[in-house]
């Protein structure tokens, strides 16, 4: 046969090894990638309810996986630099192997309950324990895989890094199917099952994978392999560092931000984190489909209008307030890891690229996730992670004539003297003339301090300032920042209240000062969401008057402890909250006393009330009270067939449940009638629309009372203030395995 033929003959043989080979890689790398971001939202899910639905759950799961990562990468670039190729091969899938001894994916024994202090190192021991090795090995396969391919004689190898952005592909994919496609339609067990399957799957396409990089010619001349550029200096490396670590710190920042505001669930977790993973497919692609010089151009516009939203509170539109928040995030991202992508290395210096970006996610993700909630005692790493994002767009200079350094100079006293002027002086704004002046701020910011990063950030960070200093009503008494939130109590403007703001939500106020600045003695008036007339008040005082002697009360949720001035003295009153730092406010009469006037034999029990309510005697309440909705994060596994099973089984015969599911955002009346109605019971609903004029701290409120038979529920049922809830038959009951927070945001607005 003539030499022109075999050629022929064999190019197309060669075309298909090449194909195979490509889509083998690939899919490997998609697979594992998939494996990886199912895993975060399914198991963080599993140990959620242990923390009471803390957002802060999700920060500390983020940082164990950024640090998993880290240690797979760093595993990753001690095979492809020291093993040779056949050995990392074998290794590689012994490591596999031994992952597979973790399987089936479950709560390691022994983490049942955690402890009452150290909930961060329990959650990361939790987590190593239970997922650490199977996360380890497949965090590996990214930076190995890409490494194996570039050693090949495929016309791509001298390029590996669009496989980069097919693994952020499978990555974003699975973290939006998650709460989509998998959490609504799979319990968790079947979870599991499909997850294990997928992982001796992946191991299958390593084995492949193996047998064709061994089989390359590149092993014997690997001139795509070795790269033409110079090796990286450790300032290249500190720039990698940099430009990974704020988007990081950034992403967690931005996802409490949001969990805090609405609930804590793999909705909210994982539409942050696939942003985050968008710009890595984006960045690391031949042709971006975003121009990078596209997101320097919008980041500014997009900063400027989340700093708006936050000035302007008449703004409180949820979903276009979580949309400014994850697009201006996205951008910001776009920009850094954009900035990253253009100084990545040659091919042979890949894995130790991946490396540095790991170890400045690594630095973020403990910044934001662990060290900022211990620095400070509020959250102010997201504002100043606003202005680290954008001190990373090129261009950053620090001044050098000495009218430069003037207007710094002027700047930062106008600043003071403002801060000054409102927190000392008592000179406030008029409420439109300081929304004009941040306005003109940031206007001025996006039009001529664009294109200069470290004036447009000084601007930003003013604007920031002189809000949370503005938008800080009365003064301040104390902060307390706990594993599960930031708790506030402020004295109002006038002296007479002391208020208790967790998050940005009102859970209690007390009237301390009469109206001629007297101190009030004696039993404290019942404000807020709690006063007399409010459903709260009269559910009590129906249960009162049904009983006709002494109550046995539980309340889930302690605030400011009002609820324990609609007690009687010969009631027994039991309240469990999570917060070890809610119940030193609480229970401090410097602040609030509530409970040392009206109840001070009342037993305080801490922990997550799915756990401790569960040691209490069944049969034993005649109340129990659900006070744990009404905040912006409301902890999902209160409201399930599930724990409604376990409220039911403690309730003595003819009790009820008194439910205040008042929520800035979602509806929640019909989804503790479905609970309800799934365990056999019965649901009533009030809302009070008729607060009192003139009256300070007193608020409408919504309330469900749940009872076995209407006549349980007493004289209740014959006020004509409630209504028979009938559970919606188009809604699924909440479980454990399933909740549809968008669904209860879109009631919301619809009312």
């Amino acid at each position: 046969m003539p030499v022109t033929a075999r050629v022929r003959q064999k190019a197309p043989a060669a075309a298909e090894s090449q194909t195979l080979m490509l889509a083998v890689f690939a899919a490997a790398i998609f697979l594992s990638a998939v494996l990886i971001f199912a895993l975060q939202p399914m198991f963080t899910k599993m140990v959620l309810p242990a923390l009471g639905g803390s957002p802060s759950v999700w920060s500390v799961a983020m940082v164990f996986f950024q640090a998993m990562l880290l240690a797979g990468y760093a595993y990753a670039h001690f095979l492809t630099r020291y093993l040779p190729m056949r050995f990392s091969v074998l290794v590689h899938l012994g490591v596999m192997i031994v992952a597979t001894l973790a399987l089936p994916l479950v709560i390691a024994q022994g983490w049942g309950r955690p402890p009452a202090q150290g909930e961060i190192l329990w959650l990361l021991g939790l987590f190593t324990i239970s997922i650490g090795l199977p996360f380890f090995a497949l965090s590996a396969n990214a930076p190995l895989l890409q490494a194996w391919f570039a050693r090949t004689d495929h016309p791509a190898a001298k390029n590996p890094y669009f496989l980069y952005a097919a693994s952020n592909a499978g990555s974003f994919l699975a973290l939006l199917s998650y709460p989509f496609l998998i959490e609504p339609f799979l319990r968790l067990g079947n979870q599991t099952r499909f997850w294990t399957i997928g992982f001796y799957g992946l191991i299958a396409l390593i084995v492949v994978c193996g047998l064709l990089v061994l089989r390359s010619r590149s092993l014997v001349s690997p001139p795509s392999y070795a790269g033409g550029k110079s090796r990286p200096t450790w300032r290249d490396a500190l720039v990698w560092v940099v430009l990974a670590a704020v988007p990081s710190a950034f992403l967690i920042a931005v996802t409490a931000h949001m969990s805090t505001d609405v609930a804590s669930s793999p909705l909210l977790w994982v539409v942050p984190l696939a942003f985050y993973l968008l710009t890595f497919v984006i960045v690391f692609q031949t042709k971006p489909a975003i121009p990078h010089r596209f997101a320097l151009a919008m980041q500014p516009f997009l900063i400027a209008l989340l700093v708006a939203v936050q000035t302007f509170s008449e703004i409180d539109y949820i979903f276009f307030v979580l949309a400014i928040n994850i697009v201006a995030f996205f951008v910001t991202a776009l920009v850094c890891h954009g900035e990253l992508a253009q100084r990545r290395p040659a091919p042979r210096y890949l894995t130790e690229f991946f490396l540095w970006m790991s170890v400045g996610g690594v630095i973020g993700g403990i910044s934001a996730g662990l060290i900022a909630p211990h620095v400070f005692n509020w959250v102010a790493e997201y504002p100043l992670l606003i202005v680290a994002g954008l001190l990373c767009r090129p261009g950053l200079r620090r001044p050098k004539k000495k009218s430069e350094w003037l207007l710094w100079a002027i700047a930062i006293a106008l600043t003071v003297l403002m801060v000054v002027s409102i927190r000392v002086w008592d000179i406030w704004p008029e409420r439109t003339d300081f929304n004009a002046m941040i306005g003109l701020v940031l206007l001025v910011a996006v039009i001529f301090l664009a294109r200069e990063p470290l004036k447009f950030a000084g601007a930003i960070a003013f604007a920031l300032i002189i809000i949370k200093i503005y938008y800080i009503d009365g003064t301040n008494l104390d902060s307390l920042r706990s594993f599960f939130g930031v708790n506030r109590i402020y004295a109002s403007s006038d002296g007479r209240f002391h208020v208790f703001l967790h998050g940005t939500t009102i859970h209690g106020a007390q009237k301390v000062l009469d109206q001629y600045g007297v101190p009030i003695a004696g039993r404290p008036e019942t404000i807020t969401y709690f006063h007399p007339e409010s459903p709260m008040g009269r559910a009590f005082a129906a249960a009162h008057e049904k009983k006709r002697g002494p109550l046995r009360i539980a309340v889930v949720g302690l605030g400011a402890g009002t609820l324990a001035c609609h007690t009687l003295p010969d009631d027994r009153l039991d309240m469990y909250e999570i917060d070890p730092a809610v119940v030193r406010i609480a229970t401090d009469p410097t602040r609030f006393t509530y409970i040392s006037a009206c109840k001070p034999d009342t037993r305080i029990v801490v922990g997550d009330a799915r756990i401790t309510l569960g040691d209490a005697a069944d049969g034993i309440y005649d109340v129990i009270v659900m006070d744990a909705f009404n905040s912006d994060s409301v902890p999902v596994h209160l409201l399930t067939r599930e724990a409604m099973a376990l409220y039911l089984k403690k309730l003595a015969p003819g009790g009820m449940v008194i439910s205040h599911v008042m929520n800035r955002h979602m509806e929640l009346a019909s989804v503790v009638a479905g609970i309800a109605r799934a365990n056999g019971l019965v649901t009533w609903v009030s809302d009070s629309d008729d607060v009192p004029q003139g009256e300070y701290y007193i608020y409408n409120s919504t309330a469900a009372v749940v009872a076995r038979t209407d006549e349980d529920l007493g004289t209740l049922v014959m006020s004509g203030q409630w209504r028979l809830q009938q559970p919606d038959s188009k809604q699924w009951d909440w479980t454990d395995d399933y909740s549809n927070i968008i669904g209860a945001m879109i009631r919301h607005l619809r009312q």
